[in-house]
């Protein structure tokens, strides 16, 4: 056998209240790039499903960008390492500098290519940094700021600038190279947009009050001929403004990006990248609109920002996925075409566990309700800079600030408190009915559903399992030993329960109790999962050990040893709904499938198949399986039989 990825469905881009993001794009293949946790992403605008990963940071990743002439990509992170690697041949790593000694907040190329610029935090006064791509040697000293420097950018043509602004509400531009400090600008939180000289660093226009955004502004991007500048702001709108001869900007359009109007839709970020004009909301909706057409409703899409815990399918219509992430977000997907809408809940509880029942969801999580003892305000400061080009001539002489301030709460003590529910949820199309939550009196640990009669579940606690029909706690049963997995067979008759000492055991299911038949030892680690197979013939087990084991139902005998080619915990097991195969997925980031009637060495290992684990696997067909982790990827991976 041997596999491909067919499809990838992307994570979003990290976003933090408060706080614009950066995203930046290369003008000669239209590819963005963002970041979210230790991934860095190049997504193709002209298909948004053609998606590439860079992934060998240590830390988060917080910022990329191309170099001029879109070979190499610059990426930094929260430990103020810049990595630089090529865009070909399996992402290359040409150089690696430790340039800060805290977080990098953003970085930019020099337009010939040979210097980058990086700023953020660190200890001392060294908040920037210019230094050589290929040898790391300073440029410069970068003199002027006493606290985070959170943007800066190169003037794209000499004589070459360094513009810098940080919380110290100061906008520096500096002379280079070697470059030295010129001239600082004290700034305030009006929600002004500046347009300043790019190369005297003079204040030479703004942008008009009248139209303008009437919340914080949190990005700005330059058209590519300079005449004009897109901007997103807390109000939830995008704003295209031309700039005209005496250099002040007017309002050409109100962009209006899709969404309910909560706190989920403010813009955070923005790229004008040739015609496309790209948006990023604080909910992780990508909207992309065209210069050309501004008046054509954008094309939009989403996805998951945290780790995707729980992927199902509908049995309904096998292409139809929905995946989970612990944040409590529920996305729909359709093979061949990846986004198709969120589920809309009446409450946004976190999410371990997702099950999808005919025309049904049950969902587990922790349910963490927060309570804010005390509260206070902090002041965060926000500003992005950008050079731009005017009147579409050679010299890009022209600076546009664009700044904002936030308050957000601070609460220095959370006390939890778990409400220990089970909620079955009714679907209507993207739409969630009226949610019923059960509480079972203890933190779940684990769910399952008997499929062929949906009201039966056994949920896993502690000390043992609670049964439920329907939504009613019919039995609470004390097993004396630590449950740490369990299912239950498709018709309901029987359970598996698996414990932290590796023992299965074996119950059949007898009105609202259990009797135990049998206990199979194999295992040399606490079970982490336990599936039947869909024809019910088998079952298949995986511990923390890294071992799975796949058993006979009828005579309780091992049916495929020796499956131990993880390097870690397994995390989630999925079987082929022919039962031929079964996927497991494990926390060293590996898909290893299996074929039943062949020995386990005659395996497919899918390596790297997610940064951080795998966490979610399901079968759609016998040779598409899909597979979900701790980077907020969803990939579809087809086999090929042999």
């Amino acid at each position: 056998m041997s596999h491909e990825l067919v499809e990838t469905y992307s994570c979003m881009p990290s976003t933090e209240r408060g706080r614009g993001i950066l995203i930046s794009g290369d003008p000669k293949s239209n590819r963005m790039l963002y970041t979210n946790g230790r991934s860095v992403v190049i997504m193709n605008l002209q298909n948004p499903l053609q998606v590439s990963v860079y992934g060998d940071h240590a830390y988060p990743a917080t910022v990329a960008r191309f170099s001029p002439n879109g070979e190499w990509v610059a990426s930094a992170d929260v430990s103020g390492t810049v990595r630089i690697w090529g865009t070909r041949n399996d992402f290359v790593l040409k150089k690696e500098f430790r340039v800060l000694s805290g977080r990098i907040d953003d970085l930019h190329w020099s337009p010939d290519g040979l210097r980058i610029v990086a700023c953020g935090d660190a200890k001392g006064n060294s908040f920037v940094r210019a230094f050589m791509w290929d040898s790391g040697t300073n440029v410069g000293e970068f003199d002027g700021h006493s606290r985070r420097v959170l943007s800066c950018s190169y003037k794209p043509t000499r004589p070459f600038r360094i513009v810098t602004c940080g919380e110290d509400f100061l906008v520096n531009f500096y002379e280079g190279p070697p470059f030295r400090f010129k001239q600082s600008h004290s700034v305030s939180s009006d929600k002004k947009g500046i347009i300043f000289d790019g190369k005297t660093g003079e204040k030479i226009g703004e942008l008009s009050s009248e139209g303008g955004h009437t919340g914080s502004i949190y990005a700005v991007s330059w058209s590519p001929d300079g005449k004009q500048v897109l901007t997103v702001s807390a109000d939830k709108y995008a704003k295209v403004w031309d700039i005209s001869e005496d250099n002040n900007g007017k309002v050409k359009k109100t962009l209006t990006c899709p969404g309910s109007g909560g706190v989920e839709d403010m813009l955070v970020g923005c790229l004008w990248l040739n015609d496309y004009l790209v948006t990023v909301s604080l909910g992780g909706t990508i909207s992309i609109f065209l210069a050309s057409d501004l008046d054509k409703a954008p094309t939009s899409f989403s996805g998951h920002m945290k780790n995707v815990s729980s992927l199902t399918i509908l049995r309904s219509n096998p292409r139809v996925l929905l995946s989970s992430s612990y944040d409590g977000l529920i996305v729909k997907w359709i093979q061949g075409i990846g986004y198709s809408g969120k589920l809309q809940r009446k409450e946004n509880s976190q999410i371990k566990c997702l099950a999808a029942v005919e025309d049904e969801i049950v969902t587990s999580g922790f349910d963490n309700k927060l309570f804010n003892e005390c509260g206070h305000l902090i002041h965060w400061v926000v500003f992005f800079i950008r050079y731009g080009q005017i009147n579409g001539g050679p010299n890009f002489k022209h600076l546009q600030y664009l700044k904002s301030l936030m308050f957000l709460p601070l609460t220095p003590s959370f006390p939890f408190s778990p409400d220990n529910q089970i909620r079955r949820v009714s679907l209507h199309g993207d739409q969630c009915g009226d949610t019923e939550a059960i509480d079972i009196g203890n933190q779940p640990k684990d769910f399952s559903v008997a499929f062929q009669s949906p009201e039966l579940a056994l949920v896993s606690i502690d000390s043992g399992v609670v049964m439920l029909r329907g939504t009613k706690v019919v039995s609470t049963i004390n097993l004396g030993f630590t449950v740490s997995a369990s299912v239950v067979s498709p018709d309901g008759s029987e359970a598996i329960i698996g414990g932290q000492d590796g023992k299965l055991h074996i119950y059949s299911i007898s009105g609202d109790t259990l009797v135990e038949e049998a206990v199979l030892e194999k295992h040399r680690g606490a079970i982490s999962v336990i599936r039947y197979s869909p024809d019910f013939s088998m079952f298949a087990s995986g511990d923390v050990n890294r071992e799975a084991v796949v058993w006979d139902c009828a005579s309780q005998d091992v049916k495929l040893k020796n499956m131990l080619y993880h390097t870690a915990r397994i995390n989630c097991l999925a079987w082929s709904p022919d039962s031929h195969r079964i996927a497991t997925g494990s926390l060293d980031t590996c898909v290893i499938i299996y074929e039943i009637d062949q020995p386990a060495s005659n395996r497919i290992t899918i390596k790297g198949a997610h940064l951080g684990g795998v966490y979610g696997l399901v079968f759609t067909d016998e040779y598409n399986l899909v597979s979900s982790g701790e980077d907020a990827f969803i990939r579809v991976w087809r086999i090929t039989p042999p």
